[in-house]
């Protein structure tokens, strides 16, 4: 018998296929040696979780790698390995102590205060259970089935990114939120997912139906569920592939309105989505990719902004300096223990602690906009004041560019508009543009975490208290002649568009894969009967 079971919308789509649980490793075994063979059978298997999670990031680059970032993070902080190693000094074996090690560092996250540090619980438990896959002679990641539907109870970035979704699938959690990154991740790849299905979840097994845009599974369909499921997918096929064949076409509302859509770009993989020629340019290019390494290598930053320069091919380019802390951390560069990272040194707040290195992003962006209209937006940015310290930086590199004979260009030098108060004030800022962050303006603005269950309905940028901000941004923006644009994720949201060209909002920069159809989403609406039906 079918049943159904409802959850949140996270990803649109349809998905039918297997189910494929994903839970911790229960049952497996292997035989306890001495205590230098315990010990060492833990240390290899650290190092190789280590190398593997290092090879991913090194894979996927950019946004992708960047969010899992914390675990390498961790694999690479010897404290993490102290108690597994005690417990094997009494006696006990590598993967019982390991277990026991991680379920003491597990249990003190989901305990936390700090919702932040609730949602990195999910991130200890994928690194417990890459190291007993090692410990117990297992593949890292294990094999799915063709277009499986992947049920869990939470789902990391790394295992989201581990997975071929090529050949279709779907997600169904018992937690997660739909403005998680995992859920991010889902719609830029058009993966249907399903989120806050409750302990219902453990039950989800069999042949299961995904509904992600309205929020349900089904379990064991039916013969006609399987067959009007099939046709509604098929028809959302047509409709991206009708979006695509007109990807190239500008995006105009039905009363003739122009409406710029630009993409978001997290690394080159991100380059081979969609041909530039099908975007208005790039309206956030992030540089998380850099590694500590990197983070003092002028060159090799210069390489990449050229890079993307030269794939844009004259259309604006918009570069957010290093935009670290919070969920991002970078050892050596973030603070470590803050005690809520999202309200910390984040941002132009850690760009300004360190002088030395944003000069060299800053020299390196200087030397890029020569190759065309590249514009350098700051993220986190709370006061005027922090605005003017960073403008005073970028004066004094084009002046060492100068002296030193180096080709460059001034860039425009803009803002993430993504703290509350900095939106209400927006009018007291120089920026030579504004680029809504609606992920961080809503969570902060409506205090509810973007990674959390239990608040997940509240964290919603259609509240008429965020809808307001933005609409004060584009006012100011408006006032001074500075575009404003949003590039967060409710750029992508078909829902959330109408409320943003209602509000004033004509530029909207999103992922790759989402562009087709917010083109599309863009031509449905009709501006003159919004305001009517304001």
């Amino acid at each position: 018998m079918e049943r159904r079971i409802s959850g949140r919308a996270a990803s649109d789509g349809l998905a039918i296929g297997p189910s494929a649980m994903l839970r911790a490793l229960d049952g497996a075994s292997r035989p306890k040696g001495s205590i230098a063979e315990e010990h060492a059978a833990l240390a290899a298997a650290v190092v190789r979780a280590r190398e593997a999670v290092a090879e991913l990031i090194g894979r996927l680059a950019g946004d992708a790698a960047e969010l899992i970032g914390f675990q390498l993070a961790l694999l690479e902080d010897d404290a993490l390995t102290e108690t597994a190693y005690a417990q094997i000094e009494a006696g006990v074996a590598a993967d019982a102590a390991w277990r026991a090690a991680m379920a003491e560092e597990i249990a003190g996250y989901e305990a936390a205060d700090d919702e932040y540090f609730r949602a990195r619980a999910s991130d200890l438990t994928d690194i417990r259970d890459r190291v007993l896959r090692h410990l117990f002679g297992l593949a890292d990641d294990g094999q799915l089935p063709d277009g499986a539907i992947v049920v869990a109870r939470d789902l990391v970035p790394s295992a989201f990114l581990g997975i071929d979704w090529s050949k279709g699938g779907g997600i169904a959690l018992g937690e997660g939120s739909p403005t998680s990154h995992v859920a991010m991740l889902a719609r830029g790849r058009g993966v249907p997912m399903v989120v806050g299905l409750g302990q219902d979840w453990e039950s989800l097994d069999g042949t299961l139906l995904v509904d992600g845009g309205r929020g349900f599974v089904i379990v064991d369909p039916g013969v006609r569920q399987i067959a009007d499921a099939q046709t509604e997918g098929e028809a959302l096929t047509r409709r991206k592939a009708g979006a695509v064949a007109r990807q190239h076409e500008p995006a105009l509302t039905r009363d003739g309105t122009a409406v710029a859509v630009l993409v978001n770009i997290s690394g080159p993989a991100d380059m081979t989505v969609l041909p530039a020629a099908a975007c208005d340019g790039v309206g956030l290019a992030r540089t998380e990719f850099l590694t500590a390494n990197v983070l003092h290598d002028e060159e090799a930053q210069y390489r990449a902004y050229a890079e993307l320069m030269r794939w844009a091919d004259g259309r604006p380019v918009t570069i957010r300096t290093l935009d670290a802390g919070g969920d991002k951390p970078i050892p050596g560069y973030t603070i470590d223990g803050e005690s809520n990272p999202f309200l910390g040194l984040r941002g132009l707040r850690l760009s300004l602690r360190h002088p030395e290195i944003f000069r060299v992003q800053l020299r390196a962006l200087a030397r890029a906009a020569v190759l065309g209209p590249l514009k350098v937006m700051l993220p986190m940015v709370t006061n005027a004041a922090e605005l003017d310290a960073a403008r005073g930086h970028l004066r004094d590199v084009l002046a060492e560019l100068a002296d030193s004979h180096v080709a460059f260009a001034e860039p425009a030098f803009g803002m993430m508009v993504e703290v509350p108060a900095a939106a209400l004030a927006a009018q007291d800022f120089a920026a030579d543009f504004f680029s809504i962050g609606t992920n961080d303006l809503t969570q902060y603005a409506t205090a509810a975490s973007r990674d959390g269950a239990e608040v997940a309905d509240y964290a919603d940028v259609l509240h008429p208290g965020v809808l307001a901000m933005i609409a004060h941004v584009v006012r100011a923006g408006r006032a001074r002649s500075v575009e404003v644009s949003v590039c967060g994720d409710a750029a992508g949201d078909v829902r959330a568009i109408p409320a943003l060209l209602a509000a004033g909002v004509r530029a909207l920069s999103v992922s790759p894969g989402l562009l087709p159809l917010v083109k599309a989403a863009v031509r449905e609406i009709d501006l003159a009967k919004l305001a009517e039906g304001a």
